[in-house]
């Protein structure tokens, strides 16, 4: 594939017309890169295998890491499942469209593909307005990953798929920035209590107002090679910028004290940070996430992305409370560091 189509929705007055022709795209077996809530997602139908290898292709992506599909409505996803616990319903009603994703037994209506051969798919509506228009001309389920090169931070602007994808999927559709910034919680739903198997945009604090009882999966507190993938980004390394990356724990001084070490070693050092942690630093290339954990999760791969080996050597980045989305700032950064610095 040579050419990729953009269609930018934001300036344009033809919108309806550019989501149709993307839908159209999608129902003939294409690749389209469309925003949601989250981050960008890289499109393909989830009942047509053909189709949905087209997204590995394009990705890099390893061919055991399930993908999540995508419907426009409560309807949609449960006609993709079954054996659906009371507590599902409740979280939907609550949450659906928005940044979850609900783990469920599979009714065999996606491809096996999509599954990566379990007996499970993941199954979330976004509420992101041009992601829901796409999905409503589609009318069928849309499997979508991140909209990158698989192991790159996560994209969350037309630009940052266009740097990984052109040439190689068939069309972006640019909705502008996304909100959240990181991807989707993702839950176990095949249990007597909902598991979150990755953290996301709703937070466990948020899923407990809504059911007694929620618990994380054993894997995210130590990630094992072996392990087989029930959801995306349970496995491998995913996040990374271009250039390694330390986490620092212990704010200001100890990413300070860091930074002066590398700075004297002779190495060119950028630091990724809060503006609050920036503001009591002297460092020559830094930038910053924002001020409130909202801001750091929806700058966060930007910010990954920004930091170029023209420019540093190594990246410092700061660490955040693990509560709220700052559980799923965390995992990210886990995932994207080559080393960890405690306190």
């Amino acid at each position: 594939m040579n050419d990729t189509k953009r269609w930018n929705v934001i300036k344009s007055k033809n919108n309806e017309a550019m989501i149709k022709e993307a839908a159209q795209l999608l129902m003939d077996g294409n690749t389209v890169a469309f925003p949601t809530e989250t981050v960008y997602g890289l499109g393909a139908d989830a009942t047509n295998e053909k189709a949905v290898e087209k997204i590995f292709q394009a990705k890099g992506r390893p061919q055991d890491n399930p993908l999540i599909a995508h419907v426009a409505t409560k309807e949609q996803l449960i006609n993709l499942v079954e054996d659906i616990p009371d507590y599902v319903y409740r979280l939907i009603d609550h949450f659906s469209p928005g940044p979850i994703t609900y783990v469920l037994k599979s009714n065999g209506t996606c491809a096996e593909n999509v599954t990566a051969g379990l007996q499970t798919v993941g199954v979330r509506i976004p509420s992101h307005p041009v992601a829901l228009s796409l999905l409503k001309n589609c009318n069928i389920p849309i499997a979508a990953p991140s909209a990158n090169t698989s192991g790159k931070p996560s994209p969350t602007t037309a630009d940052h798929v266009w740097e990984d994808l052109a040439g190689k999927i068939a069309g972006v559709v640019d909705g502008g920035a996304t909100g959240v910034g990181v991807e989707s919680t993702v839950i176990d739903c095949t249990q007597d209590i909902p598991i979150i198997l990755r953290p996301g945009g709703i937070s466990k604090e948020e899923l407990e107002e809504v059911v007694e009882m929620v618990s994380f999966d054993p894997a995210l507190s130590g990630e094992d090679e072996r392990i087989t993938p029930k959801a995306p980004g349970m496995k491998y390394t995913h996040y990374a910028p271009e250039v390694p990356m330390w986490l620092v724990a212990g704010g200001s001084e100890k990413i300070q004290d860091v930074y002066n070490e590398l700075v004297t070693g002779g190495k060119r050092v950028g630091v990724l940070a809060n503006r609050n942690t920036l503001e009591k630093m002297n460092v020559e290339y830094a930038i910053s996430l924002g001020e409130t954990p909202e801001d750091v999760a929806a700058n966060l791969y930007d910010g990954l992305r920004k930091f170029r080996k023209a420019e540093v050597d190594i990246i410092l980045c700061d660490t955040y409370p693990e509560h709220g989305i700052g559980q799923a700032i965390m995992n990210r950064l886990r995932k994207a560091a080559s080393r960890y610095i405690e306190e």
